[in-house]
């Protein structure tokens, strides 16, 4: 009778194995790629800001989460944060073709949100017109719209109504009524004028000049910047303070041969952020997390700006891979965003770091503040078959290091 049985069991489990090994294959076929992670990440950040504002209800259903420092302005600036520093890292995504993937349909919804959303932001009908009058904040942010505009002109820029363009370049100029303090607030005033500069709407253009004499005299060496007068060690040069002086000299230089900045100034900026860009891949370390210092910590992510921009624009410097960085990047994603107290009941990012942790936020911090973090997604903007998606996973630098791997000695960077 054992004997039966037994055989039974072995038949049982001789017709079951097909069945398993089958659904295996399944389910190994299925393994996300980075890609995809990505993809996923950034769809589920966006989502809540920019379909909500397609319909002029994000002020009517984004719960304003404010510092427990909070400095008293008006909090209607958490809007205008969420929406400008969310579209400042999205643009390069959304400026991609349209195709029938599972992404495109990502990207086509979004872009298709964006564009209803950047009309309400200056429709002074609309309920979710932004806070432009009112405050020194909105520099801030009407840089990272104007960013956004700068990093996907055509497609997010040129299709907007001519009543809307003519609202953006008011409200820009309006905003030359705030003197911005002397330190990186000065690129927010260049950003916003080089915008204007592009779009051939009358800039000033003594706002970009004196933005970028200061910036050069701020380099303190070996690829950083002080903001001011003084250095502070926080990731302010990841940020604004590399990324924009970069992208605004990219953008004078190329139309402005001769003028108060040239090629080559653009050429040294460009070699101190590759520098400074290899700097924070050795950041990451070998569990995908980075050095937590400085103010503006809860901006999460957004610390590896640049490197996420040499990325996308093809200019990662020789000591890196795309292989590497792409790994990198996805580990330090993925352990930041593994807890789900990184959003809201509504889906809305909160205060903190790694999770909800509002003690660690700064007084003029707001969850709108929080999507800056959007700004390490730049990569989406290159193509699936892109080698930075397509090469292979490679360690990086300090997984090298502590796992007794052969690792590229480090050199202090001189001009």
């Amino acid at each position: 009778m054992k004997k039966v049985k037994l055989l039974s069991l072995l038949l049982v489990a001789m017709l079951l194995l097909p069945a398993q090994t089958i659904e295996a294959q399944k389910k190994k076929a299925k393994v996300q790629t980075d890609r995809e992670y990505w993809c996923d990440l950034m769809y589920r950040i966006a989502t809540p800001v920019l379909s909500n504002m397609s319909e002029g209800k994000l002020q009517q259903e984004m719960q304003v989460e404010v510092s427990p420092r909070w400095d008293g302005r008006d909090k209607k600036v958490t809007y205008m944060e969420a929406f400008g520093r969310l579209m400042m890292g999205l643009a390069p995504w959304l400026s991609l073709p349209d195709d029938d993937t599972a992404e495109g349909a990502q990207r086509k919804q979004l872009r298709e949100w964006a564009l209803k959303s950047y009309a309400h932001a200056v429709n002074p009908d609309s309920p979710d017109y932004l806070l432009w009058r009112k405050e020194g904040q909105p520099l801030v942010d009407a840089a990272f719209i104007a960013s956004s505009f700068l990093r996907a002109y055509d497609q997010l820029w040129v299709p907007l109504d001519d009543v809307t363009k003519e609202r953006y370049i008011n409200e820009f100029k309006l905003l030359r009524r705030i003197n911005p303090p002397y330190n990186n607030w000065l690129l927010f005033s260049a950003t916003v004028e080089t915008f204007l500069f592009k779009a051939k709407a009358e800039p000033d253009m003594y706002r970009i000049a004196s933005a970028f004499r200061k910036i050069n005299e701020w380099y303190v060496g070996d690829s950083w910047y002080a903001d001011g007068t003084e250095f502070s060690f926080d990731y302010y040069n990841s940020y604004v303070i590399q990324p924009m002086y970069v992208e605004c000299l990219n953008e004078i230089t190329q139309q402005l041969q001769r003028w108060v900045v040239t090629k080559k100034d653009y050429d040294k900026a460009l070699k101190r952020m590759q520098r400074y860009s290899v700097i924070l891949e050795r950041f990451i370390s070998p569990e995908g997390t980075f050095p937590v210092f400085g103010r503006s910590i809860t901006y999460r992510s957004a610390a590896f700006q640049p490197l996420a921009m040499l990325a996308w624009q093809n200019q990662l410097p020789q000591e890196l891979t795309n292989g590497q960085v792409r790994a990198g990047l996805t580990a330090v994603l993925k352990r930041m965003f593994a807890n789900s107290g990184n959003f809201n009941e509504k889906g809305f990012l909160t205060i903190g770091f790694t999770t909800s942790q509002p003690g660690v936020s700064d007084g003029y911090s707001n969850n709108g503040s929080m999507y800056l973090t959007s700004l390490s997604f730049l990569p989406l903007g290159l193509p699936a078959n892109h080698p930075f998606w397509t090469d292979e996973p490679q360690p990086w630098t300090s997984k090298k290091a502590w796992e007794g791997m052969e690792f590229p000695k480090d050199r202090a960077y001189h001009e």
